[in-house]
């Protein structure tokens, strides 16, 4: 079964994300469970939480359809004590969030080194970030995302998030989500049917498919290897629409949330509408 949705506004709260992923057919969904922006929010209300499981079961979402993501300000590879300490704080507020939400993924971006780590340091320290959090929580797995790359940015090859999970103690709760932008712009030709079985392929060998649970779905405005983070609506940008068609049609990528980061929002209905039709039944 394909989950295909998007990143949907949680404005208002929580429990409105359910809603407006309905209102485009997605049959899966992504969201921030707090101001992406802010360090700290305001907690979770009971009432937040009871509509946002009850309307997740009134239109068929279960926790594998639903990918939340953590704020962007979150560094957990941060060379500097006070962004450490704030970066770990926040990430484990946004793990309880989803306990008690009662979802049972959370994605982010692993961090960055900002000049004053070097790249294996600082996949050391997300390591140990992401096993502090696990220890202090239950039920919920780390989805680590593959980033472009840019600036100063690590997790933009394979083996570097190979490595933060062969560091995590607990593998049953490390997972990760590969965003097809992010990929090409880091190096990874997605574009051509052979280069979309090469990439899987090395992903296979390198993270293993037990490892994938979630995708972003993500045209890229920015040519192959420009290690640029800017995507595109599908089709209309340096990827085109070949690797989107093949992910629908390839059971690897089935009981996964496979998300639309685009940016477009008015489009996403047809977007989700064209994707759900290369599906092979």
């Amino acid at each position: 079964m394909k989950y295909i949705g998007a990143h949907v506004s949680a404005s208002g709260g929580v429990e409105n994300a359910p809603v407006n992923a309905h209102e485009i057919g997605a049959t899966a969904f992504a969201l921030f469970t707090k101001n992406q922006r802010q360090w700290v929010a305001a907690p979770l209300t009971e009432t937040s939480i009871r509509l946002f499981k009850e309307r997740c079961a009134e239109f068929g979402y279960k926790p594998q359809q639903i990918l939340p993501h953590d704020s962007y300000l979150v560094n957990l590879g941060s060379p500097e004590v006070e962004g450490l300490e704030k970066s770990r704080a926040a990430f484990l507020d946004e793990m309880q969030r989803c306990e008690q939400l009662g979802l049972d993924r959370l994605n982010f971006h692993p961090g960055s080194h900002l000049n004053k780590l070097s790249e294996d340091d600082c996949l050391k320290r997300i390591a140990e970030s992401i096993n502090i959090t696990l220890a202090a929580t239950h039920g919920v797995t780390a989805v680590i995302e593959n980033t472009a790359g840019q600036g100063t940015n690590v997790g933009y090859r394979f083996e570097q998030l190979r490595q933060i999970i062969d560091l995590v103690d607990d593998k049953s709760r490390v997972g990760v989500c590969i965003d097809t932008a992010h990929a090409f712009a880091s190096g990874y030709n997605l574009a051509t049917p052979d280069g979309f079985s090469a990439v899987f392929q090395q992903f296979d060998d390198v993270i293993g498919f037990s490892y994938l649970r979630g995708m972003h779905l993500n045209d890229s405005k920015k040519e192959l290897s420009t290690r640029v983070d800017r995507h595109e609506v599908l089709g209309e940008g340096h990827i085109g629409k070949t690797v989107f068609e093949l992910i629908m049609a390839d059971s690897r990528f089935d009981n996964i949330p496979l998300i639309l980061e685009t940016p477009d929002e008015t489009r996403w209905n047809q977007e989700v509408a064209w994707l759900k039709s290369n599906v092979k039944s």
